[in-house]
């Protein structure tokens, strides 16, 4: 028998038999054969929608493209208030909303929806409007801010026939709101501010006015007139940014509820004035009633804090509504306190007596023995009224306003002195106040006075000022020699109610203080009434109030006739300063009258300022005098 078959070596059990190796081309050539067809496909689709869109459906995808576009947008910063001395609003603006719809746009989509679905949109767009119509007009009511919104004239709006329509620009935005929460699909909201001036055409000539404009690009409120121009960059803010859908490539028409805030505005600064809008309404009344009583084309008034030069009431008798300024004329829109320059008459004397009390040349008591009239060149100076050679105090040529014992007063200063002098009272150049169109005035410089200058500028002719700069020379004298410049603006306060206060200007040193004290104690005669003796009253003493001394004076200056260019004998500058008390300053007041006449109120506004210096007296509960004014000998 054969023995048993011989088999090789087992192997471990562990150890497995290696893998066939894999036929070439197998797996492989199966996945690219799948990647190519894929591949292929995608290209068919793509193929196939290319053709879709440039073939088919091109001019359809044009015309929405045409239609639809994303726009970059700026959003308009909520601006700035402002506010008188003690936080009372002057002038804010308001958040509102205008309403708008896209008519041809509404129309076609609604008809689209209605023709795909007549179920869910059983009716025409018109009785659609019809009813949106209603809503609209129960919603707001028949009228906002003078535009009609009641249900007829809100359907006529829906169903024009054109791209854009503003049914409403000024809506409450709570109201706006719930509509277009009721109508997301037709109607659009819009941010609109509002200018509010609470107080009508209170202090208008030197607020001003802005507006929404539409036409701005991009559509914002602007500054037009007064403080609202000439602060426009600071109260208006700046701008944040978005991005809307705008229709029919017009970057105006805004596809409604498509907005997209990508920068926030920062809000504009409020203004905090040296206004007192108590005082302002008080003085602006008196003055608007005194210009008519007296007849003057014009009349102004200022009040100083004689300590700070701050304005605390700057009034005109022509003013106007800063929400219709496009109705006002051009008086009414001038600020005539800072923007006329007129010839002061003797108001101006008030420089020859601080300049010959400055430099030692007159006491108060001294005596000058005063002619009729002077020569001055080629020119005869008169006084007010017809007299021989007179003794007067140096006191009783200002109380009595004597042009001939000034203009002698002043040739003893000299030229140079005076000249100098004018400067230190800051004439002939603007006060740098703050307030808005702000004119210079007009001093002739030395070198070119002729050889009648110096007979004319020392009785307030040949030159010329403003109110604020004409009420400035008497605060100088007020604050004991020191002008301190005026100003309007007293803070700058941010959205956060932080405050910044504006810093007040340096004082220039014009006199010494007892030169101002003297002065003041001088022109307190003006005010001054002997019962005893009539030659011993001064021009003012209409301006007196009982129980404070009032130092003040009165002016009148020609104005030139425009048809001879010489000066006028029927038409005059009134004028008048006073500080409030003399001995113990607290405010002064400056009042121009522009040719008042025909009236028992034309030839002075000393009663003007009577009347001014009796409120602020009870307003700011000004202590009483210590003691009366003197009676002082004004012509022997």
């Amino acid at each position: 028998m054969p023995g048993p078959q011989q088999r090789g070596p087992r192997r471990p059990l562990s150890v497995r038999a290696p893998r066939p190796t894999a036929r070439l081309g197998g797996n492989s050539r199966l996945r690219l054969a799948i990647g190519r067809v894929l591949l292929i496909g995608a290209l068919l689709v793509a193929g196939v929608k290319l053709v879709q869109v440039q073939g088919i459906e091109a001019k359809e995808l044009s015309e929405q493209a045409q239609m639809q576009r994303t726009t970059r947008q700026n959003i308009p910063a909520e601006r700035g208030s402002i506010l008188d001395r003690n936080g009372n609003q002057l002038a804010f603006s308001i958040e509102v909303r205008a309403l708008y719809i896209l008519p041809q746009r509404a129309r076609k989509t609604w008809d689209a929806a209605r023709e795909k679905d007549p179920a869910q949109y059983p009716v025409s767009y018109e009785d659609h409007m019809r009813e949106v119509a209603k809503f609209i007009s129960a919603a707001l009511g028949p009228e906002v801010n003078g535009e009609k919104t009641d249900e007829e004239t809100v359907y006529q709006q829906l169903v024009k026939d054109i791209s854009y329509e503003v049914l409403v620009s000024e809506a409450e935005p709570a109201k706006a709101a719930m509509i277009v929460e009721k109508f997301p699909a037709e109607i659009g909201s819009e941010y609109r501010s509002k200018r509010i001036y609470p107080n009508g055409d209170l202090a208008s000539n030197i607020i001003g006015a802005a507006n929404w404009r539409q036409d701005e690009k991009p559509p914002t409120t602007q500054g037009i007139l007064g403080l609202e121009n000439a602060q426009d960059n600071l109260l208006a803010g700046r701008m944040g940014r978005r991005v809307v859908d705008t229709m029919s490539g017009d970057d105006t028409l805004v596809i409604p509820n498509t907005e997209r805030e990508l920068v926030k505005s920062q809000p504009g600064k409020s203004l905090e004035l040296t206004i007192d809008i108590d005082t302002q309404y008080a003085v602006q009344k008196m003055v608007t009633e005194y210009g008519r009583k007296s007849g003057a084309k014009n009349a102004s008034a200022v009040v100083l804090d004689s300590r700070t030069g701050e304005i605390v009431a700057m009034a005109n008798d022509k003013t106007y509504d800063p929400t219709d300024f496009g109705k006002a004329s051009d008086d009414q829109l001038r600020n005539w306190a800072v923007s006329a320059s007129f010839e002061p008459g003797s108001v101006n004397k008030i420089v020859t007596a601080a300049a010959a009390v400055e430099y030692g040349l007159f006491k108060p008591d001294d005596v000058l023995q005063v002619p009729g009239s002077l020569k001055v060149a080629d020119r005869t100076i008169k006084d007010a009224w017809t007299h021989g050679t007179v003794p007067m105090s140096f006191t009783g040529v200002f109380a009595k306003s004597s042009n001939v014992g000034t203009l002698l007063a002043a040739q003893e200063v000299g030229k140079e002195r005076y000249a100098e002098m004018l400067q230190k009272f800051g004439l002939g150049r603007r006060t740098q106040s703050g307030v808005p169109t702000e004119e210079s005035g007009l001093v002739p410089p030395l070198n070119q006075w002729s050889g009648s200058t110096f007979g004319n500028l020392p009785i307030g002719q040949g030159l010329s000022m403003t109110l604020l700069q004409m009420t400035g020379m008497y605060q100088a004298i007020a604050n004991d020699g020191v002008r301190v410049p005026p100003r309007l603006i007293r803070a700058e306060i941010g959205a956060d109610g932080s405050r910044a206060e504006k810093q007040r200007p340096e004082g220039v040193r014009v006199v010494s203080p007892e030169t101002a004290k003297t002065v003041r104690n001088m022109f307190r005669s003006v005010t001054q009434v002997d019962p005893r003796d009539s030659d011993q009253n001064g021009t003012g003493r209409q301006a007196a109030l009982p129980g404070y001394q009032i130092a003040g004076k009165t002016g009148t200056a020609q104005q030139i006739d425009p048809v001879c260019k010489c000066y006028s004998q029927s038409q005059y500058w009134i004028t008048f300063a006073g500080v409030l008390p003399a001995d113990n300053p607290r405010y002064v007041v400056g009042i121009m009258l522009d040719a008042p006449h025909g009236t028992q109120f034309s030839a002075s506004a000393a009663p003007l300022f009577h009347d001014i210096a009796t409120y602020l007296t009870q307003r700011f509960q000004v202590p009483m005098s210590a003691e009366q004014t003197p009676y002082v000998q004004l012509q022997m």
